[in-house]
């Protein structure tokens, strides 16, 4: 234990560590609601700036990043972030992001419709303005739907177009493996989601088909930033065959272009110093070794931040 934490520890540090020990209990509480962490470390109690740590992994955390109200934020997935670093999608114009390091996380998202729809590709949906009723994991702004309507886009429509064609787009908290009941009451045609590992196998065994992004929209989705995401059957028994999708891997931890190198620093030191207290999708601590390259779990098309890059150089993780 460092010294600073022994008795005789400075009030700040005790009332400071208060907080973050019991914030860390609490969300670790089954049952208790809030769970989404937004952490403000600031020199003086009536300091109006410091140094934000914004925990959610939603895209309101880069607007919080790249106005300066928070230092360093997360997103899933990776692709959301490339898409704001390039002036891409929802972002008009490029924001000055940086890479602190990215969380392996290794998934796709993917339209999954019922046989009864008799719909085999996303050209059907626009061209019959099929009335849709979606279930997408919400909230609208969410990482989910910013994707999911994108995909659409690239096929020449929008979530919108669907309800305007009489269709519906419903939002939900649940898990998409937790939905598949709505689809089996009939109270939805779709569902438009992530995590495929929990839906795609049981919703393919319940008649659902899913819908292969073309290979001329997939063009226009890479221009914005996002990847190929293969579904293959060989991971989704009840899968009738390999279908291509879009990538939704990488859990990106980053900051801006201006925050200074010693406090990038100091967050990598952090990281490598609580790699064994932070959960992950994997076993053990952190991979921190694979956190700061590009690979299949882990997109990294947004740049390090140099001090991150200098940091994990002298860790010996990089080339």
């Amino acid at each position: 234990m460092p010294e600073s934490y022994g008795p005789g520890s400075p009030p700040v540090l005790v009332r400071s560590k208060v907080a973050l020990e019991l914030a860390a209990e609490l969300i670790g509480t089954q049952g208790w609601p809030f769970l989404r962490a937004h952490v403000d470390l600031r020199q003086q109690d009536f300091d109006q700036t410091g140094f934000g740590i914004f925990g959610s992994g939603s895209p309101d955390g880069i607007d919080q990043v790249a106005a300066g109200q928070s230092g360093l934020a997360m997103i899933n997935p990776s692709a959301v972030l490339s898409m704001a670093y390039r002036g891409t999608g929802p972002y008009s114009e490029p924001l000055p992001l940086r890479t602190i390091a990215v969380i392996p996380s290794f998934d796709q998202i993917v339209l999954g419709v019922m046989e009864g729809t008799g719909l085999t590709s996303f050209d059907d949906i626009r061209e019959q303005k099929y009335p849709l009723r979606v279930s997408l994991r919400g909230p609208a702004g969410n990482s989910v739907p910013l994707v999911a309507n994108e995909i659409c886009k690239a096929h020449g429509f929008t979530l919108d177009d669907i309800v305007s064609w009489g269709g519906e787009v419903s939002y939900f908290r649940r898990l998409p493996g937790a939905r598949l009941v709505d689809i089996e009451k009939g109270e939805a045609d779709a569902v438009f989601d992530e995590a495929v590992q929990q839906w795609v196998d049981p919703g393919a065994a319940m008649g659902m088909r899913f819908l292969p992004v073309e290979d001329e929209a997939m063009a226009k989705l890479e221009l914005l930033g996002l990847r190929r995401g293969p579904v293959l059957k060989s991971d989704f028994p009840n899968l009738a065959a390999d279908f291509q999708s879009v990538d939704f891997s990488g859990f990106p931890i980053f900051t801006s272009a201006d925050v200074p190198d010693e406090q990038v620093a100091a967050i990598c030191a952090a990281l490598v110093a609580r790699k064994g207290n932070i959960p992950w999708e994997g076993v053990g601590p952190l991979p921190l070794e694979r956190m700061c390259i590009d690979h299949r779990e882990g997109p990294l098309d947004v740049p390090l931040h140099p001090a991150a890059e200098a940091f994990w150089r002298a860790q010996g993780f990089l080339g």
